[in-house]
């Protein structure tokens, strides 16, 4: 299982990003997926998941309206759209296989922070 995330950066507060996340070595489009993010010290936050064929999606409540999963099966790829992004949401995001829980496989994670 590989996966690689992608589309962190530096921005300021109320932009966005878009997050993506290649995963290989499974079949993508039998299992659902979900973002999490960790900032130092503190543990996992869950941020949103989606079930295998995209058609149910679930967001934590400080992400409700800010922001969008998504998933293209042809490609292999997880996607998180991230609007009106706030200082708070500064943190490394994970994409994860399944469902999260602890002992989720996830990959190296991308950087987002938000500063002006």
């Amino acid at each position: 299982v590989q996966l690689v995330e992608s589309g962190g950066g530096l921005v300021q507060p109320g932009g966005s990003l878009r997050l993506s996340c290649a995963a290989s070595g499974f079949v993508f489009s039998t299992w659902p997926m979900s973002w999490v993010r960790q900032v130092p010290g503190k543990e996992f936050e869950w941020v949103s998941d989606i079930s295998s064929d995209g058609r149910v999606t679930n967001y934590a409540d400080s992400m409700k309206g800010r922001s969008a999963i998504s998933r293209d099966n042809a490609k292999n790829t997880l996607y998180l759209q991230l609007n009106s992004l706030k200082t708070e949401d500064t943190a490394m995001y994970y994409c994860a296989k399944g469902y999260y829980t602890r002992q989720s496989t996830t990959g190296q994670g991308t950087q987002v922070t938000v500063s002006s």
